[in-house]
């Protein structure tokens, strides 16, 4: 049990810092479906600036500086794509929906493109803190990388932002009614574009741990539907930070029930169990759109519409 806690957190953290990013983006009012997209960017990015620091004859950089300096530019790989969304579904007024689906299918041929040459090969995995592993908590609380913590904080942070900050009040207010909020002199673009530029930041974070930590090494298509579960978990979490974390750790622990169900004994047969994330997604949000009271009440009511100041 307790390597099926430690492996549930780490699957959850590409979810998580995905789908928080994802949240802030739809609180403002903005649908991207291009998380999927983003994440390959980002891990694409961070895969090959991690194996060009690692494997160059003379050290480049401090060997503590490569991951922060690979996962870093995977997030701002995945704020770029989020930045061709803005650019086109913002200003110019496009569909969004359309806009992120093209973005996420950028996102698969540019990372499949760039990534040729890095396939099946292995890096230096991001390093665990490795705290207290003599206490079996300790080795289930402290003995993760540190970009699981880095998850766990954004999504708290981004509760508070939300919550209990002056800006996270504009934001809500932009993302449940643009026209109002102009009215009152609040920036409604600007601060669309930084919501939806942080979701792609975050995004591309949730790729770069992907290649760096979870599965050291590039492969095409890596993210395998991530991008989608992390749209699926916010509504899921009915636009709360606090339900996306435990919604990320429900999904993780359904996502390793693939690998330890065998071992368990379980009888349901392998091919379920490999499905068996996706169904809880689709059956999760089933169960959600049943509830019309529950989902309106926190859903942003201008989500995917387009904004003009000349209105």
């Amino acid at each position: 049990m307790e390597n099926f806690v430690i492996a549930m957190l780490i699957t959850a953290t590409p979810l998580l810092l995905a789908a928080t990013g994802e949240l802030v983006t739809e609180r403002s009012g903005v649908l991207n479906l291009g998380v999927e997209g983003m994440m390959l960017m980002g891990a694409v990015t961070a895969f090959a600036v991690a194996l060009s620091l690692q494997s160059a004859p003379e050290p480049l950089v401090p060997g503590w500086a490569v991951f922060p300096l690979a996962i870093g530019a995977g997030a701002l790989a995945g704020m770029a794509m989020a930045l061709i969304f803005c650019v086109i579904s913002l200003t110019m007024l496009a569909n969004q929906a359309a806009t992120g689906l093209a973005l996420t299918i950028l996102g698969i041929g540019a990372s499949g493109l760039i990534g040729q040459a890095y396939v099946g090969t292995p890096i230096q995995p991001l390093p665990k803190l490795g705290l207290m592993q003599d206490w079996a908590l300790g080795r289930v609380l402290l003995g993760h990388d540190a970009m699981v913590y880095v998850g766990l904080a954004l999504a708290l942070g981004v509760a508070w932002f939300l919550t209990r900050s002056r800006a996270g009040l504009k934001l809500r207010a932009v993302g449940d009614n643009h026209e109002s909020a102009h009215a009152l002199g609040l920036k409604v673009i600007r601060t669309r574009y930084a919501a939806t530029l942080f979701g792609g930041f975050c995004a591309g974070l949730g790729g770069a741990y992907l290649s760096t930590a979870y599965t050291p090494l590039w492969g095409e298509n890596m993210t395998a539907g991530r991008g989608w579960i992390a749209l699926a978990l916010v509504v899921f979490a009915t636009w709360r930070p606090i339900r996306l974390i435990l919604g990320a750790w429900l999904f993780a622990a359904i996502t390793q029930l693939e690998l330890y169900g065998q071992g368990w004994d379980i009888g349901i047969p392998s091919q379920f169990l490999a499905m068996a994330p996706y169904l809880a997604t689709i059956i999760a949000l089933v169960v959600i759109a049943r509830d019309v009271n529950l989902t309106k009440a926190n859903a942003p009511a201008c989500i995917g519409r387009p904004f003009r100041a000349d209105r």
